[in-house]
């Protein structure tokens, strides 16, 4: 699981980084639902975590 990060770390980021996290997140996501499709999730809260990290970016890049 990746470690989440909270909104005061991504107050720093530039735009183009604010990007790149919110693909790497959405990908995490996606491989995660391919991943858990079939079998048990070892970790249940991860997606709601990536969800999370997700919003918080998107939220950013918002207010810039």
């Amino acid at each position: 699981m990746p470690k989440t990060k909270k909104t005061k770390d991504f107050q720093g980021m530039k735009d183009e980084e604010l990007k790149k996290e919110l693909e790497h997140s959405r990908e995490s996501l996606r491989v995660l639902h391919f991943k858990t499709e079939g079998s048990k999730s070892k970790n249940v809260k991860e997606a709601k975590t990536l969800r999370k990290q997700i919003a918080r970016v998107l939220t950013e890049i918002n207010r810039k």
